[in-house]
């Protein structure tokens, strides 16, 4: 059973291609997982915590924090964010502000509100409810 915030089977099988292979450290641990450590970075990134609150599930939070900066610092990220948006399926989009604009009479013109009456009557009007 997938659990909440972890990377369902197809998702996986999209991106497992695009990290580098798992290896033994010279010493201690065998390296995890490399899918339980994006499950990991997920799971911090999704929820905001510190690194120091990840669930015992993803193993020690120093190991992951260790690999995310490792992956960070050789720019994996940038060539995972790369790989999948050259296969997008458009089923999400982002709209950066950027690129959104709106018509010229929709975004208040020249000389703010122009019936300046309305705003001070919609101040004085009493609420319609009383506690």
């Amino acid at each position: 059973m997938i659990k909440r915030h972890e990377l369902t089977d197809e998702q996986w099988e999209r991106i497992k291609d695009l990290l580098p292979l798992e290896r033994s450290g010279k010493k201690g641990r065998p390296a995890r997982d490399n899918r339980e450590m994006i499950n990991a970075v997920i799971w911090i990134l999704k929820t905001g915590a510190p690194w120091r609150d990840l669930p015992d599930r993803y193993g020690p939070w120093s190991s992951a924090y260790s690999r995310y900066t490792r992956w960070t610092k050789r720019g994996l990220w940038e060539k995972l964010l790369l790989g999948l948006s050259s296969d997008r399926d458009e089923e999400e989009l982002m709209i950066d502000g950027s690129y959104v604009r709106v018509h010229q009479h929709g975004s208040g013109g020249k000389g703010g509100t122009k019936n300046k009456g309305l705003v001070v009557l919609e101040v004085d009007i009493p609420p319609r409810s009383m506690p």
